[in-house]
C-alpha cells in the first residue's frame, strides 16, 4: 500500500514521470511560466503551498525561489480534463517569475507579417538577473 494521496492517481504523468505545470498569477490571470513536475514535486507543492518543480537540466527538485527569493505561494491547484497538465494559481513573491528578471517568461511577442515576422521583447526587466542570482 502506497503512502501517496489518493488524488495523485488521477494525474497522468508522461513516460519520464513528468507533467507540464503552468504557473498563473492568481490575481490578474497572467501566465508567468511553464515548468515540469514529478510525483514528488507535485505532492510537496500540495502539502506545503509553495511551488516545487522538477528541474530537467539539474535532475532534481527545484523549489521556486530557492536561489532568487522569488517564491511562488500556491493559491490553487487545478488539473486539466485529460489529467495531463497542472495549473498552479500563484502569488509571486517579488513580482518576478522569470530568470531574466521579468514578471513572466512570456515576454516576447511575434509581430509582423509571415516571412517578415520577428519576436519582439515587450515586457521590461524588473531586476537585473546578475543581482538576483549570485
Amino acid at each position: 500500500m502506497s503512502n501517496e494521496p489518493a488524488w495523485l492517481a488521477d494525474v497522468v504523468f508522461d513516460e519520464n514521470g513528468l507533467i507540464p505545470a503552468i504557473a498563473q498569477d492568481a490575481d490578474n490571470g497572467q501566465i508567468m511560466m511553464v515548468a515540469w513536475m514529478n510525483r514528488e514535486s507535485l505532492s510537496e507543492t500540495a502539502a506545503t503551498g509553495r511551488a516545487v518543480y522538477w528541474s530537467r537540466s539539474r535532475q532534481r527538485l527545484w523549489r521556486k525561489g530557492e536561489e532568487s527569493g522569488h517564491v511562488q505561494q500556491v493559491h490553487e491547484l487545478r488539473l486539466d480534463c485529460d489529467g495531463d497538465v497542472i495549473l498552479l494559481k500563484v502569488h509571486q513573491e517579488g513580482g518576478i517569475a522569470c530568470h531574466t528578471g521579468r514578471a513572466s517568461c512570456f515576454y516576447r511577442r511575434l509581430e509582423g507579417q509571415t516571412d517578415k515576422a520577428a519576436w519582439v521583447t515587450v515586457d521590461p526587466v524588473l531586476k537585473d538577473p546578475e543581482l538576483i542570482y549570485k
